[in-house]
C-alpha cells in the first residue's frame, strides 16, 4: 500500500468499516510509515474536533484547537459567499 492508497482508505479505517484483510494492511503500511502515522492521527483530532463543535455550536471552542484554525473558521464565515 502506497501512502497515497492509504488516503483512500482513511476514514473506512477509522470507522472500522475495513474488511480485516484489508485493515491488516492499512496497518501494515501504518508500522513501517511514520509520515502516515501522523496523518492518522491528525485526522482522528480533526474529525473528534469537528464532532465536539457540532455538539456544542455556540460553545467556546475545544481546548485543544490550534488558534489559527480559530482564526481561518472565523475568517471564512465573514467571507462572502
Amino acid at each position: 500500500m502506497t501512502c497515497r492508497e492509504m488516503v483512500e482508505f482513511l476514514m473506512g479505517f477509522t470507522n472500522g468499516e475495513l474488511p480485516p484483510a484489508q485493515a491488516r494492511v492499512f496497518e501494515q503500511h501504518l508500522d513501517l510509515c511514520p509520515p502516515c502515522l501522523d496523518y492518522l492521527e491528525s485526522y482522528k483530532t480533526t474529525v473528534q474536533l469537528g464532532r465536539d463543535v457540532c455538539m456544542a455550536p455556540d460553545g467556546p471552542p475545544p481546548d485543544e484547537a490550534p488558534a489559527e484554525l480559530i482564526e481561518a473558521i472565523l475568517a471564512a464565515r465573514k467571507a462572502p459567499s
